[in-house]
């Protein structure tokens, strides 16, 4: 009976440290395959010293003396060793702006892609999964949404609840959840019927679990590159909002917002749009770029 016992353990414990090396194979192959395209690894690096440099910021800068304090002494300098991208018309450095930027940039586009994401996803999954009558009405309540164009969705909840940060993660992440749903949905619908589906469900695994540990796990590839172009997408977006005075209210800095004061010094202090302008540029670039080399990783069939 011990031997028998033994043996019954041995085939569950080779199952699964074969399941640990074949996901360990697949990583390294979509790294492998990754790695191959120079730009999305450019992509890779700048959003990590983005990251890097908005992480570091607290310590880099001090927020009350260096971000938010004004200093009519030096306003309107050129740039220079002291104040390498120059002063604002409030004498306030703009390279500290910008890098605080960063972190109000990339915590709002995050935060929000993510509720974006877990909301949509669940919906997604669930039409998807299930088909007929739910997917029917799940699928025109996010046609509705699709209708009206995300920023100007954005641009009527902001106006509607006030201007601040976490009104406009609500504005953003209701404007998001029609198209990870969709991509999620048709991901879904691609799975739900192959073999290890059906092997789940002849075991008896409820609909759940199937869902959460068969079908998801297998529809992640178009959702992580949906979700890295949603970031750039929903940074753009925040920077535009911003500039109208409908984002981040001031003090705490913004790029759209710092471009939305420089307005009206743009002929003779050029600096104060260009750096926030390239601060822009550069983040959905590399977003965009990381966003390509990772739909081309993923893709089983560029192997």
């Amino acid at each position: 009976m011990d031997g028998i016992i033994h043996n019954n353990k041995k085939p569950t414990d080779a199952l699964k440290i074969k399941q640990k090396y074949k996901k360990q194979s697949q990583l390294k192959e979509i790294w492998f395959r990754l790695k191959k395209n120079k730009t999305s690894v450019l992509g890779l690096i700048i959003i990590l010293i983005i990251i890097s440099l908005a992480i570091a910021s607290g310590f880099i800068y001090d927020y009350d003396e260096d971000v938010i304090n004004q200093n009519i002494s030096e306003r309107l300098q050129s740039p220079s060793l002291d104040h390498p991208f120059g002063t604002d018309e409030l004498g306030r450095d703009i390279l500290a702006r910008i890098i605080y930027g960063s972190r109000t940039s990339l915590s709002i586009g995050f935060t929000t892609v993510v509720i974006s994401l877990i909301s949509g996803g669940i919906l997604g999954a669930i039409s998807g999964f299930y088909g007929g009558r739910i997917d029917n009405v799940i699928m025109r309540i996010m046609d509705i949404f699709l209708a009206i164009p995300g920023t100007l969705f954005a641009i009527t909840i902001v106006a509607a609840l006030g201007t601040s940060t976490i009104n406009l993660m609500i504005a953003l992440s209701i404007s998001g959840v029609p198209r990870f749903a969709r991509i999620v949905r048709s991901s879904v619908m691609t799975v739900k019927d192959v073999e290890f589906v059906e092997a789940a469900r002849a075991i008896g695994a409820n609909n759940l679990r199937i869902i959460i540990q068969h079908v998801i796990p297998n529809s992640l590839a178009p959702v992580i590159v949906q979700t890295t172009l949603q970031v750039a997408t929903i940074i753009l977006t925040i920077a535009g909002l911003s500039f109208l005075g409908l984002g981040v209210s001031a003090p705490q800095p913004e790029w759209g917002a710092m471009l939305s004061s420089a307005r009206a010094y743009m002929r003779e202090y050029s600096y104060m749009t260009l750096f926030p302008g390239l601060a822009i540029m550069i983040t959905i670039l590399a977003l965009n770029l990381l966003g390509d080399g990772l739909r081309d990783a993923l893709d089983p069939r560029l192997k």
